[in-house]
C-alpha cells in the first residue's frame, strides 16, 4: 500500500472519530434532566398516577434524553408546597393544584373548580379561548412560574360524615377537611373548615383534628380509607363539578428548553388531560359500588332544599369576595361573563337524562 493511501485512511479514521465524538458530546449537552414534584403520592389514583404517566411520556417522545423523574410528595418539597419551589428554582417543575396557591391567591381557587360550575366542556372554553388562562398565567408568571393544565377528573363527592345530615343546622360548628371555593360556602353555613394534604386527611380523622371531610372521588377516597371511620358519603359535588390541575415550571427552566422540548410538554400536558378525565369516568361508577358492597358506605344525596342553601352562600361568597379582592373580581367577572355567552348554546342543548315514561 502506497504510504500517500495509508496516510489517506489514517486521515480518514480520525475526523470520522471526531465527528462522532463531536455529535456524542452535543447529544450529552442535549440530554436533559429534571425533577418533577408531585402533590400526590403515585399510588393515588387519577393524581398520582397521572403524573407518572406523564413522566414516562415524556421519556418516552424524546428517546430518554429528556426526563422529567417522577419524586414522591415530601421527597423534595412537602405535598403543597410546589409553588415556592418552582419558582425558587428548587425543582424545575411540580404537579400540583392552583387551589393549593389560594394562600397566595384567593382567585386561583377559580382554576380548579368552581361551586355549581360548569362541566368540563365549558370550562375549557373559558380557560382556553375566554381569557382565564391569560389570567393565570399572568398571576404564575410573576413569580417566574409558566403554568400549563395537564390533568382534569370528573366531580367530586362532596363529604364523608360519621352520621346522617337530615339537617344542615347539624354542620354547624363541625370540623371538617374541605377544598377551595367550597371551603368558603361551608365556612359561610357555619362549618369551621381547613386544607389538608392527601395523606394527612385520614390520622386528622382518626384523632378526632377533624369531624368530616372531602377529598375527592371514590376510587381516590377508597385508597385513603375514609370509610373506616365515615361511613356516610354525599353527592352530588356541588362544589367541584370538573377539577383541573396543573404542571408549574421555573420560567428561567422552561426557556432554556429547545422548542421540540417544550413541544413535548404541551402535547404531553394535552393527552393527560383527556386520559385522566376518561378514566375518571369509567372507574368510579365501579367504585361506588365497591363501597357499598365491600365497605358497607352509604350513598347518601342532598336534598334539592338543602343544595339551594350551599347555592345562596355560594353566590354571597363571590359578592364579598370579590368586593375585597380586586383580583378575585376580575377572576369572578371573565368566568361569569363568558357562561352568560355560553348559555345561548348550553341551554339550547340541554338534554334530561331521559324523555320516556
Amino acid at each position: 500500500m502506497k504510504i500517500s493511501s495509508l496516510l489517506n485512511g489514517v486521515c480518514a479514521l480520525a475526523m470520522a472519530g471526531a465527528v462522532m465524538s463531536i455529535a456524542t458530546s452535543s447529544d450529552a449537552a442535549e440530554r436533559i434532566r429534571w425533577k418533577l414534584h408531585s402533590a400526590w403520592g403515585s399510588s393515588v389514583p387519577h393524581l398520582g398516577t397521572s403524573a407518572v404517566r406523564f413522566s414516562k411520556n415524556i421519556e418516552r417522545l424524546s428517546g430518554g434524553d429528556f426526563t422529567m423523574k417522577f419524586f414522591e410528595p415530601g421527597a423534595l418539597v412537602p405535598g403543597n408546597e410546589g409553588f415556592d419551589a418552582t419558582s425558587k428554582g428548587s425543582i424545575e417543575a411540580a404537579w400540583t393544584t392552583a387551589g393549593y396557591d389560594v394562600g397566595k391567591y384567593p382567585a386561583l381557587a377559580y382554576f380548579t373548580a368552581v361551586p355549581f360550575g360548569p362541566s368540563v366542556g365549558e370550562y375549557f372554553a373559558w380557560k382556553k379561548f375566554g381569557g382565564g388562562d391569560d389570567i393565570q398565567q399572568e398571576i404564575y408568571a410573576k413569580h417566574g412560574i409558566k403554568q400549563m393544565d395537564c390533568l382534569a377528573i370528573g366531580p367530586e363527592t362532596s363529604g364523608w360524615f360519621k352520621e346522617e345530615i337530615t339537617d344542615l343546622a347539624q354542620l354547624r360548628g363541625l370540623k371538617m377537611r374541605f377544598f377551595g371555593l367550597g371551603a368558603r360556602v361551608m365556612q359561610k353555613i357555619g362549618v369551621s373548615t381547613q386544607l389538608l394534604a392527601g395523606g394527612d386527611i385520614f390520622p386528622a380523622l382518626e384523632k378526632g383534628v377533624i369531624d368530616a371531610t372531602e377529598f375527592s372521588m371514590p376510587a381516590m377516597d377508597i385508597k385513603y380509607g375514609f370509610y373506616q371511620i365515615a361511613k356516610n358519603n354525599y353527592f352530588p359535588g356541588w362544589h367541584q363539578q370538573v377539577s383541573i390541575s396543573q404542571l408549574l415550571i421555573n420560567m428561567d427552566k422552561w426557556n432554556s428548553l429547545p422548542d421540540q422540548y417544550q413541544a413535548m410538554v404541551e402535547i404531553a400536558c394535552g393527552d393527560s388531560i383527556h386520559n385522566t378525565y376518561a378514566e375518571t369516568e369509567y372507574v368510579n361508577p365501579f367504585a361506588m359500588v365497591e363501597m357499598g358492597e365491600k365497605y358497607g358506605v352509604t350513598v347518601r344525596r342532598w336534598t334539592d332544599d338543602q343544595i339551594a342553601v350551599f347555592e345562596k352562600a355560594w353566590n354571597e361568597v363571590v359578592a364579598e369576595d370579590s368586593a375585597k379582592d380586586p383580583l378575585f373580581k376580575r377572576v369572578s367577572e371573565s368566568y361569569a361573563k363568558f357562561r352568560k355567552s355560553y348559555a345561548i348554546w348550553g341551554e339550547a342543548q340541554a338534554l334530561k337524562p331521559t324523555y320516556l315514561k
